[in-house]
């Protein structure tokens, strides 16, 4: 019953992040949904940036502390190991859908084009940061990523592997597609308001020092030489910075 409950909370997560990261297509690329990044109603100024920031916050909080070594060690000593994934994804939506809900429009226009070929270009590039985000996490394994193969393999009563160091296809040419996919995504469009640019500057931010400073720390302490080795041949975000090399 025990290992039941936990699939069906697993699927439960996946199924609410998958909701989540659907939406969140439409929230910054204000369209189909009912509250996107410029809609709503607009408050002064200055509360509206605090209010986004905080909001942009709790999310960076959640996403960083948990996904550390350290906290997955003491947190799974709370629930059981196979739930662990799935809380962190679980979690990671709902500070999401918080984002959603509470933001702040800011509509004072930065940029904007009316030119129909520009409009197709940056849309095409808007869809494309989706297209390598998603196709990304298969490019190594989805299933682990989202937890679905943990709770799995809890309800077959098998151990899940330690996850695999793998450089396939998007990963030969940057070392972190997913979050490459994201900043194009969240770039790339026709008319860029100021809550809009609040909202990219600082999950670009964001991106980069949890790359570069967290995520790329505990990658290099659990591979080892090989990622190091990995690193000075594959360019963290931006593609063809460095020779090519075979890794």
């Amino acid at each position: 019953m025990k290992k039941s409950m936990i699939f069906i909370y697993g699927i439960l997560a996946y199924v609410i992040f998958l909701i989540t990261f659907l939406y969140a297509i439409g929230f910054v690329g204000n369209m189909v949904v009912p509250k996107a990044i410029d809609s709503g109603t607009e408050l002064a100024l200055l509360p509206s940036i605090v209010i986004n920031v905080i909001l942009l916050s709790v999310f960076a909080l959640q996403h960083s502390i948990m996904a550390r070594p350290a906290f997955k060690k003491w947190f799974t000593t709370i629930i059981s190991p196979a739930m662990e994934r799935s809380t962190y994804i679980l979690l990671s939506s709902l500070a999401l859908l918080l984002i959603y809900w509470q933001w702040q429009p800011i509509t004072t226009i930065v940029w904007e084009t009316h030119n129909k070929i520009s409009i197709i270009l940056m849309t095409g590039l808007f869809f494309l940061g989706w297209t390598i985000v998603l196709l990304s996490t298969f490019m190594i394994n989805h299933f682990e990523l989202f937890g679905l193969a943990q709770i799995f393999n809890n309800l077959k009563n098998r151990q899940t592997p330690n996850p695999k160091f793998q450089t396939n296809f998007l990963y030969k040419i940057v070392r972190h597609p997913i979050m490459l996919g994201f900043l194009i995504a969240f770039w790339a469009t026709p008319r860029m308001t100021v809550g809009h640019l609040l909202f990219t500057i600082v999950t670009t931010l964001y991106i980069l020092v949890a790359v570069k400073y967290l995520e790329e720390k505990d990658l290099k302490k659990a591979i080892g030489e090989k990622y190091e080795t990995y690193q000075k041949e594959v360019p963290m975000l931006i593609p063809f910075t460095k020779s090519k090399k075979k890794v």
